[in-house]
């Protein structure tokens, strides 16, 4: 099973070089206060000096740390392919592969990379440098080492640097498959530890949890940790291990870890001789290996189903990126054509991406047609800005100098055609919403029908220019046509329009209806000839019987004359002798009076026939508008967009330009097949693990 570590360690250079972090590997994060002795515990598991040393924020990175055991023949088959003489060494990720055997060397590369990304300000950066040690002396272990928790700025550093080095320590130890290790000094409180507070934060069940207590030599004279490393004060699930660090005089005269082992090692024996055997830095080290291997053994399967997946999703993703182009002219026709079909697709309704949010191609074209261009034309009132006043004002503008028998007909047409001419606008607006979703299909087509084309910008700018040419073209065509269909209408006013005939002939019974009702009415000291003189004898003369013939609609009546003279005395001063002068060149302003009961009849005959025929008219709007935009619009589009397109792109001199592609999609490619090796090469790892038989 100790066979596992390296494998993790394989498994993280191999995500290391396409500088990803998606899949969460196993790995022992360590977190502790400024001046905890952080540093000095991972010196003591290295046995070396590697880490920089000063005052304030010295670990300003993560440095994912891992150690590598190797045995003579490993180390004397790297020695000769590299030419170096030595049993330790390192490399970095940064620096390809350059081996470090000066771990002197190896300081200094971590300061001067440091300040490359964070600056010389104390600030800290979450871009990690990652560190492999070889050596015979070490046991496999991948650790990560934070910046010690600080509570307030010091010189230039950040307001909230104690915000920032917080959220990074979060980012690691929320990892699921890692173990933390929460590194508090003996001298303090146990009770106040904040690496043990951060770690509760987000391992509140102590799973994944280890305690070190370092400077167990330091404690006041009279006190010891025998309470703290027996877990009496705070109890660890996974344990707590006490360790004794160099000092910084040992550091300053150069103490060596080795020999800091074996004084910490005398010193255990002597203080705290019961716990000695379980305690101490090769206690620390043998632990962490042990935690580390039984956590990766049980991450192992999961971690391969979480390869599984992304792998599919990569293979699936660098899918939709195409292949790099061969054959230039048969992709620039196949793109062409994919999209001219996907186009006439979405209007059909028939395409393969539909959309579940909204309504769009063909379902909305027909909500314009039925729904809103329909509704639009129903709320149009048949009598809307036509007053009563109007109505009797056409009558009498018709009739000339002479006063009118019957109603003219010419004040009919004049009305009618006034409001037919309201149908216009929202037939042409009709048009214009239409124009706009074809317009809006194109985008729809680029961003879920055909993805390639997002590969070639130019190409896909090119075919939206096409296309938008093609709709800008055809809309004034349409337009013309559809004010056409209104001028038809009002070109000539069919009188004898079935539909039309009906509704005079019903309105002409209704008005006999109530002629003879009025003449039954009648005092018995009328004689009922005279009463129907004016209507009897000279509309007889005038009315053909047929019920296609509106004027037979109207009755004269006696009162004609009378109506006119009370308009005449109203408009007017009765005489100029009453102090009045009369100018004959004014013309009577309708005022609000009441109309006799020849003009009320007159203005409802009126307005009943323009409802009437406006309704006629209106129906047949309704029904010709869509057919005529579907025409000369959508059809026509549908029908000669292939052609359009290929005659305007498919030309030899614009191949290389359309198929350019975007140095984004280059570049997304590339990584994609990158990290799809990666983690076609991480499944197989995992798979020998299985074939090992090590889990």
């Amino acid at each position: 099973m100790e066979a596992l570590i390296p494998v993790i360690n394989k498994l993280q250079d191999v995500f290391n070089t396409v500088g990803a972090d998606i899949i969460q590997l196993p790995q022992i994060v360590v977190v502790g206060t400024q001046s905890s002795g952080k540093s000095s515990v991972l010196e003591s598991l290295v046995g070396r000096d590697i880490l920089p040393r000063g005052t304030g924020i010295v670990t300003r990175r993560p440095l994912i740390l891992q150690l590598v055991h190797i045995d003579p023949e490993d180390r004397r088959k790297t020695n000769e392919e590299n030419g170096i003489d030595g049993e330790e060494w390192g490399k970095f990720l940064h620096t390809k592969n350059k081996i470090y055997t000066d771990f002197e060397e190896i300081r200094q590369e971590i300061e001067t990379e440091t300040e490359r990304i964070s600056g010389i300000n104390k600030g800290i950066s979450d871009e990690p440098i990652h560190l492999k040690i070889f050596s015979p002396h070490v046991v496999n272990l991948t650790l990560v080492d934070l910046p010690g928790i600080t509570k307030l700025p010091v010189g230039d550093q950040p307001k909230d640097i104690e915000g920032q080095i917080r959220e990074l320590i979060y980012k690691y130890i929320s990892n699921p498959n890692s173990i933390i290790l929460a590194v508090t000094a003996a001298n303090t409180d146990m009770a106040t530890s904040e690496a043990l507070k951060v770690s509760r934060d987000i391992d509140p069940d102590g799973r994944r949890t280890l305690a070190v207590v370092t400077k167990l030599d330091l404690m006041d004279a009279g006190t010891d940790a025998m309470d703290v490393l027996l877990g009496r004060v705070i109890p660890v699930k996974l344990g707590i291990i006490g360790v004794v660090n160099r000092s910084q005089l040992d550091i300053n005269q150069k103490k060596l870890v080795a020999d800091a082992a074996r004084d910490e090692y005398a010193f255990l024996q002597k203080k705290y001789p019961s716990l000695a055997n379980r305690n101490g830095t090769k206690y620390l080290a043998r632990t962490l290996n042990r935690l580390l291997l039984h956590h990766i053994r049980d991450c192992l399967p999961e971690l391969k189903t979480r390869i599984n997946v992304l792998a599919a999703q990569y293979q699936s993703l660098l899918n939709s990126y195409g292949e790099p182009v061969e054959d230039k002219s048969s992709t620039l026709l196949q793109l062409i054509t994919k999209f001219a079909a996907e186009y006439c697709h979405t209007i059909e309704g028939t395409a393969k991406y539909i959309e579940t949010t909204e309504l769009c191609g063909g379902a909305r074209i027909c909500y314009i047609f039925h729904e809103t261009f329909g509704r639009t034309l129903e709320s149009v009132d048949p009598l809307g800005n036509l007053t009563t006043i109007d109505v009797l004002t056409a009558i009498r503008n018709a009739t000339g100098p002479r006063p009118a028998l019957f109603v003219p007909e010419v004040s009919f047409e004049l009305l009618v055609k006034r409001q037919v001419k309201r149908l216009e606008e929202p037939s042409l607006r009709c048009v214009e919403l239409v124009h706009e979703e074809m317009q809006r299909i194109i985008q729809h087509c680029s961003n879920y029908s055909t993805q390639e084309l997002l590969r070639f910008p130019k190409l896909h700018d090119a075919i939206v220019e096409v296309v938008t040419s093609l709709l800008r073209k055809r809309l004034p065509v349409t337009n013309e046509m559809v004010h056409n269909l209104v001028a038809i209408e009002l070109a000539y006013i069919n009188t004898k329009h079935p539909d039309f005939a009906d509704a005079c002939g019903l309105m002409n019974n209704n008005i006999e209806e109530q002629r003879r009702n009025r003449m039954r009415d009648l005092p018995s000291t009328v004689p009922r000839d005279k009463a129907a003189a004016g209507g009897g004898s000279q509309s007889g003369e005038q009315t053909d019987g047929g019920t296609g013939n509106w004027r037979g609609m109207i009755r004269k009546g006696d009162e004609g004359a009378a109506g006119e003279r009370a308009v005449l005395q109203h408009s007017y001063p009765s005489s100029p002798h009453k102090g009045y002068a009369v100018n004959l060149l004014d013309v009577p302003v309708p005022v609000s009076r009441k109309l006799s009961a020849r003009e009320q009849r007159d203005c409802e005959v009126i307005e009943r026939l323009i409802k009437s025929y406006f309704l006629i008219v209106r129906k047949n709007i309704q029904d010709s508008v869509p057919k005529a935009v579907m025409h000369f619009l959508v059809n026509h589009v549908k029908d000669s967009l292939q052609s359009e397109l290929v005659g305007q792109l498919y030309k030899a001199g614009l191949l290389d330009d359309l198929l350019t592609e975007s140095e984004d999609m280059a570049q997304r490619r590339n990584e994609s097949a990158d990290m799809l090796k990666a983690l076609q090469k991480a499944s197989q790892v995992i798979a020998e693990i299985r074939e090992t038989h090590m889990w």
